[in-house]
């Protein structure tokens, strides 16, 4: 397992969490609130995220044998179409 971690800075963190875990809800099983979302991938991936007035944090778990920076392009580009008025926005992932 390979885990990912960013802090993207963000007024507007619950607003994106919100939209992406809707978004992918109709694919995936997905769980979220205004404050914490988690989406799980059918690959096994796992995206944690959590909002708050001033940041987006994700944890992105990856497992062996997939492609860690594709999931972090997903991610991040699925992110970034929400975010079209700030985009691109800034993912500093780091190995957790």
């Amino acid at each position: 397992m390979s885990v990912s971690v960013a802090r993207v800075p963000t007024a507007s963190a619950s607003r994106y969490l919100q939209q992406l875990a809707k978004h992918w809800s109709h694919k995936m099983t997905v769980t979220f609130s205004p404050e914490e979302g988690t989406i799980d991938f059918p690959n096994g991936s796992r995206l944690e995220m959590r909002a708050d007035s001033e940041t987006l944090d994700v944890a992105l778990t990856v497992p062996e044998g997939e492609d860690v920076e594709r999931m972090r392009g997903v991610v991040a580009s699925h992110l970034d179409r929400f975010a079209f008025r700030e985009a691109p926005l800034t993912f500093d992932w780091k190995e957790a």
